[in-house]
This record gives structure tokens, C-alpha cells and sequence, in this order.
């Protein structure tokens, strides 16, 4: 029985409202509560409260019952060759998918990564050990780039989602991410790391796709398809996702040819062509 609340929305809208939260229609708070899974969320981080780090994530994949097929094993670098790497994915689910490749990247490294994450996710005390914090707006946002430079120039392999969101569903119907930021890249090079590219295969639910389009359509500077991310976790739970990793690019390949930018958008087709 969860004794002790790690998500309270109540407590959430009274910190980020003031006395204006008791103005909040309680049919509102509720539908929250319920979007959010406030309960359920609760009691597993009650459960699991002893673990940290990849143990973590270990105990996220077997409560959300993922069966990760995995193809490319073979191109991950040996876990002992004293060399630091950036592995970066496609971002298709918004937070499972992280879930999964941290418990996959974290068991061959022996928990030896970061990931770059947004801000919001360092509530999860189990979570917050490998994680970087991301807020690129509010009072953290100048302390921003010396935090990715202090990732990059640790001892511990990096992975990352440089398109910052989950994907969306392009014009033509296909889910794909946005245009990915040039940071891994310029970041790798920087610090001598060579790139894996992994491709995860899933998506959310046509809902989330119908939402995350009308707010980008009404100029809604509010990511509210976010809110749904936990409720599409729920919706993932028990389904088979194949994740395919892709042969190591070296550092020394990223040259003056192309931009940053260039090489990101060449890294980021590299990963959706592993699906094929």
C-alpha cells in the first residue's frame, strides 16, 4: 500500500497557483488525477522505492510488461575498451522508450550513462541518479549548456533523443521525429565519442497524435500532449517493440563537409533507415 505521494496534483496546483488552486473546478483536478494515473503511478514508485539507476529501470520494464526485441547487439562496443560513446534514438513513445533503452544500455555498461533529460523527469527518485536535467527556459536555462558540456566531458556514455520531444505524425501519415538538434554532434566531436545510432520501433495512440497536431495548428506554445504521455504509457503496457541498433559512426567521420546541423539530419535518417 503506497504510503507516501510522489505525484500529488492537488499539492501541484497549490505550488504553481497559490491560492488560485482552490479556483480550479474539481471535476478538472480529477481528470488530471486520472490522465496522470495519480494512483497507480503512486503505489509503483512506492514499490519500487529501494531501487535506483538501472535496477530502476529493470523493475519499469517488467511492470509495463515491454517485450524489447533487440536486433545489433553485436554493434554495441565492448563494455571494457576504454572509450566513451553518444547513443542516440528515435523518440517514438515519449518515456518507455527511454525507460527501455536505459535498462538495455544501462545492463551492458553496468549502469556506466547519463541520459539528457527533460527537467520534469527528476521527480522520479529512481530515475534521477542517471539523468542530466534539460530546461532550456526559467531560472535553469543559463546553467544549460555548462551541464551537457559537464556530460559530455565525464567518463559516462551519453544517451540522448536530440529531438527534445516524442514523435509526431507527419503530413503523409508516417510517425516520425522533428528535425533533431545539432548538440550530440558538435558535443561527440568535441569530446572524441563516436555516435550509435538506435532506432525503436512504437507509437502513441491516434489521440495523442490529433492533440499534439491542433495545439502545433493553433500555435499553442503549451505542450498539452505531454499531459498524456504517462496515460499512452498505460495504453503501451504489455506490447513487443523492436529496437535496432546501428553500426558505431566514428567521430573522426563528422568532418567539415557538413554543418552540425547537416550531420544531424544525416544521423537521423541513418536511424530511421534501421527500420527498414
Amino acid at each position: 500500500m503506497c504510503t507516501n505521494k510522489t505525484i500529488d496534483i492537488d499539492s501541484l496546483l497549490r505550488s504553481k497557483m497559490g491560492d488560485k488552486a482552490n479556483m480550479v473546478p474539481r471535476f478538472l483536478a480529477n481528470w488530471l488525477k486520472r490522465i496522470l494515473h495519480e494512483d497507480e503511478v503512486n503505489a509503483f514508485l512506492w514499490e519500487s522505492r529501494n531501487e535506483k539507476g538501472v535496477p530502476w529501470l529493470q523493475r519499469c520494464v517488467e511492470y509495463l510488461g515491454m517485450d524489447l526485441q533487440v536486433e545489433g547487439m553485436e554493434n554495441l562496443p565492448p563494455a571494457n575498451d576504454g572509450r566513451k560513446y553518444t547513443f542516440v534514438s528515435n523518440h517514438p513513445l515519449g518515456g518507455i522508450d527511454g525507460v527501455a533503452l536505459g535498462a538495455l544500455i544501462g545492463k551492458h555498461y553496468d549502469g556506466n550513462f547519463s541520459y539528457l533529460v527533460r527537467d520534469e523527469l527528476m521527480f522520479l527518485p529512481g530515475l534521477a541518479p542517471l539523468c542530466i536535467p534539460i530546461n532550456k527556459t526559467g531560472k535553469q536555462s543559463r546553467a544549460f549548456p555548462a551541464m551537457v558540456e559537464a556530460g559530455f566531458a565525464s567518463d559516462k556514455h551519453m544517451l540522448m533523443f536530440p529531438a527534445g520531444l516524442c514523435s509526431r505524425r507527419q503530413k503523409d501519415g508516417t510517425i516520425r521525429d522533428i528535425p533533431w538538434t545539432k548538440t550530440f554532434v558538435a558535443k561527440s566531436i568535441e569530446t572524441h565519442r563516436d555516435i550509435i545510432p538506435i532506432h525503436f520501433g512504437g507509437q502513441n495512440s491516434d489521440k495523442f497524435y490529433r492533440i499534439a497536431n491542433l495545439c502545433k495548428a493553433l500555435h499553442i506554445k503549451f505542450n498539452i500532449a505531454m499531459l498524456f504521455l504517462v496515460d499512452e504509457m498505460y495504453k503501451n503496457r504489455n506490447k513487443t517493440f523492436r529496437i535496432t541498433i546501428g553500426k558505431p559512426i566514428p567521430w573522426q567521420s563528422l568532418d567539415k563537409s557538413r554543418t552540425p546541423m547537416e550531420w544531424a539530419k544525416t544521423i537521423q535518417d541513418k536511424v530511421y533507415n534501421l527500420q527498414k
